[in-house]
């Protein structure tokens, strides 16, 4: 599914096409998603401003005065800016009419995605646990290691805890801990607090590379503009198992933990 950077990808996308614009209508042509769409939604969001588009984890928030519209893409979601006139296809379940003639198209074939209307600074259950986001300045060494101490749980599936960080999805994973060297299956609190270093700069590393990249090309995301993302061109363990490692030629291992499919370098990861 989108992770973080394609989300992060479609926020700055949408961004400056819908900030400042009213909402004239909203119309609801598939109400069952993963959870039935907000029934106030139309109601609660017509004739109100976009004031912002903000993030949390994989979920995106599109902001008025009066509260903000909860968006989370699931497993093959996208939204684009289009115009009014714009063909309707199969799975294009939710338009947002604006009044500069163009509209906010919510599609999702698979339907695993999500829809809540928040009213004023109202949280929601899916939210409200959320870790430390990975790119801000308080998710850091020191963070990171203290959370990780006496947790016997892998590594991989610690970092992709939401309820430690949120957003390192199973792709970012994978790279983050090839290139900090440290095997995914290792214990979490068994990890020095020097390599929670070298960890802590390769998720950052490797999510802001991506975002810039445009997100990772996934079978069912395309971005806001229809392009997909490049950056699996820059994959050096994901999806690449039983093949020879880029870095020192031993062919990598793919094992699962946590059910996500794993894949790294036993010579180059310890």
């Amino acid at each position: 599914m989108p992770e973080l950077p394609e989300v992060e990808t479609t926020r700055r996308g949408i961004s400056p096409l819908v900030v400042g614009r009213r909402v004239e209508t909203v119309l609801v042509r598939q109400p069952k998603l993963r959870w039935l769409i907000s029934p106030d939604l139309s109601q609660s969001l017509t004739g109100q401003q976009i004031t912002g588009v903000g993030r949390r984890g994989k979920y995106l928030f599109l902001e008025t005065g009066t509260g903000r519209v909860m968006i989370h893409l699931g497993m093959s979601g996208s939204l684009r800016v289009l115009k009014h006139s714009a063909k309707i296809s199969k799975h294009d379940h939710v338009d947002i009419l604006l009044n500069d003639n163009s509209l906010l198209r919510y599609r999702d074939p698979r339907r695993f995605g999500s829809i809540f209307w928040l009213p004023g600074q109202e949280g929601h259950e899916l939210i409200d646990f959320l870790g430390l986001e990975p790119l801000e300045a308080d998710f850091d060494t020191a963070y990171l290691y203290e959370q990780s101490r006496g947790r016997r749980v892998a590594i991989k599936v610690f970092i992709m805890n939401n309820r430690v960080v949120v957003g390192v999805g199973n792709i970012y994973a994978n790279e983050a801990l090839f290139r900090s060297g440290i095997r995914p299956d290792r214990a979490a609190g068994s990890v020095s607090k020097s390599r929670y270093v070298n960890l802590v700069g390769a998720i950052k590393d490797v999510l802001t590379e991506a975002i810039g990249s445009g997100g990772t090309s996934l079978k069912d995301f395309v971005r806001e503009d229809g392009s997909p993302g490049y950056f699996e061109q820059s994959l050096m363990v994901y999806g690449r198992g039983g093949i020879n490692c880029l870095q020192c030629h031993r062919k990598l291992k793919e094992i699962r933990l946590g059910q996500r499919t794993t894949v790294f370098c036993t010579r180059c990861q310890r």
